[in-house]
């Protein structure tokens, strides 16, 4: 008997919902590559992870004394002015270190790239997931400023995951983009540097965004992580905080755009990443 030989059958379409199945075959790389930047990033080092606190802690002390004790500026309701600018602080921080880790996330694993078959997009993915170990570490400091000024959030600090998520969204976006340009022009090396420290003076990290003037205020929530900002703050500083709803929604939809448009122009350029790298 016979038996008929094996069919290729090509079909529109199959290659992509391949592309994604394969990043759960893979999980496994995901986990790996993740763990060993968290690893490599605190290898020698003295005190090790509370590097961690240590940034984002010390921020918080010169944000609060030259915009709450110098300019006087004010803070939202009666919430102590340090628990509002750590509230900025920690999706700032990941957002940023998110940038600075996907940006050099395919350089990095060139050798592996360059080699192996698996899908690119697991690269950076896990270098925004080490951030965000980070961001987890950092979260315990606002715990202690609330237990030291006797802060207690309000119910809507159940609604945090939600604004967590779209922190997720801007990171990975913003840097499946410079991933991507950084592999095809080596100058954004140095232009994620600036990025990062202009969106930090530009953002509303160590004051309030109530103190922009309504007239531009929908102006202002051009920058996405405004509404990421204001998000953090709504729920954390509870009753305290009023979010600018068509600032935020603003914010939202450039977070959206930001993510697929990433998505999209990764995998377009996913392809010559081996020939370049």
């Amino acid at each position: 008997m016979v038996s008929n030989p094996p069919q290729l059958i090509i079909e529109a379409g199959r290659t992509e919902r391949q592309y994604w199945r394969d990043l759960w075959r893979y999980r496994e790389l995901f986990y790996f590559l993740a763990w060993r930047d968290i690893l490599v990033r605190y290898k020698q080092t003295v005190i090790g992870m509370a590097w961690a606190l240590i940034r984002p802690f010390l921020t918080m002390i010169v944000f609060t004394v030259v915009f709450g004790k110098i300019a006087k500026l004010p803070s939202e309701g009666d919430a102590p002015y340090a628990i509002l600018v750590f509230a900025a602080m920690l999706p700032w921080q990941f957002f940023a270190n998110s940038l600075a880790e996907c940006s050099n996330s395919l350089i990095s694993n060139s050798n592996l790239i360059s080699k192996v078959y698996f899908p690119r997009l697991i690269v950076p993915t896990s270098a925004v997931v080490v951030s965000f170990v980070d961001f987890l570490i950092s979260g315990m400091i606002l715990l202690g400023l609330m237990a030291w000024y006797d802060f207690v959030p309000s119910w809507r600090i159940i609604t945090l995951p939600l604004f967590i998520a779209i922190a997720f969204a801007a990171s990975i976006g913003a840097g499946l983009w410079l991933a991507s340009l950084n592999v095809q022009y080596r100058d954004f090396r140095y232009i994620v540097p600036f990025i990062v420290q202009f969106g930090l003076y530009v953002s509303p990290v160590g004051f309030s965004s109530n103190i922009i003037s309504k007239q531009w205020r929908l102006l202002y929530s051009l920058n996405p992580m405004v509404g990421v900002i204001d998000g953090f703050r709504w729920a954390i500083l509870g009753n305290e905080s009023h979010i600018y709803v068509p600032g935020f929604f603003l914010s939202l939809g450039l977070v959206i755009i930001l993510f697929i448009g990433g998505i999209w122009y990764f995998r377009k350029m996913e392809r010559t990443f081996a020939d370049v790298i």
